[in-house]
């Protein structure tokens, strides 16, 4: 065999690999766009005036919130904090550049992103009963809080025991359920846009039945996408060895 025909599928190789990774960059510089655009939306909203005031505004679900106890309006500011953190931090974990140049600040920032996790989910909790969504909204967003957290677990005790491509698979099903914000915002919309042309419904009952989808559509796809691209990548799954 010739160098030549040796040469030529490394070549390919190389060729392939970038193409993936070019792919891979802007993927992620896609993800983190949109997801900077939702946590300053949510700040700029929810800092902007009360809950009362946004609420005869109108705005977000304030609504929901402002005649809640204290204690639940407290939460709903701490979980739109932590999740707006998570959101903005988390698109940085997976950058290669970050891990193997800047080792330190990624570990920081890695830590400050599942502070982050922990307290939004936690959070959550707190003001899982006065959702919109009612019992749907209960189980769907509960079980986002429960795994939001544990996959956050799985991540730390990965890296903890220096399983670091375990580590990885468990940060990509993370951060596929912090982006539950963005595609809650985004599915919502576009159901209750689609319900309403097709039934005529107004614009309170299409966003009611909208958002009733919202709690398991916004994060069970995500879950199935972060999946995808675990295997893709051949990281551990939970159906593997050591996962």
């Amino acid at each position: 065999m010739t160098n030549a025909a040796i040469a030529q599928p490394a070549s390919g190789r190389r060729k392939a690999r970038k193409r993936q990774g070019a792919r891979g960059r802007a993927g992620l510089i896609t993800v983190g766009v949109l997801s900077a655009l939702i946590a300053a939306a949510s700040i700029a909203t929810y800092a902007s005036g009360s809950l009362q005031r946004l609420a005869a505004e109108d705005s977000g679900l304030a609504s929901v919130y402002a005649s809640a106890p204290a204690a639940v309006q407290t939460a709903l500011y701490v979980h739109i904090a932590g999740g707006s953190l998570a959101l903005l931090l988390g698109p940085w974990q997976f950058s290669r550049r970050l891990r193997t140049r800047f080792t330190r600040a990624h570990r920081v920032s890695g830590r400050i992103y599942l502070g982050a996790v922990w307290i939004g989910s936690l959070a959550s909790l707190v003001i899982l009963p006065y959702n919109s969504a009612g019992w749907v909204g209960v189980a769907g967003f509960g079980a986002l809080a429960v795994l939001w957290s544990y996959t956050g677990y799985r991540a730390v005790r990965a890296a903890r025991g220096r399983r670091l491509e375990e580590h990885r698979a468990w940060m990509i099903r993370n951060y596929s359920l912090s982006f539950a914000a963005v595609m809650l915002r985004t599915w919502t919309p576009l159901i209750a846009v689609g319900y309403a042309s097709v039934t005529g419904a107004d614009a309170d009952a299409a966003f009611s039945f909208a958002y009733h989808l919202a709690p398991f559509l916004c994060w069970v796809p995500n879950l199935l996408v972060a999946e995808v691209i675990i295997r893709a990548r051949n990281l551990p799954s939970p159906l593997t060895k050591g996962s």
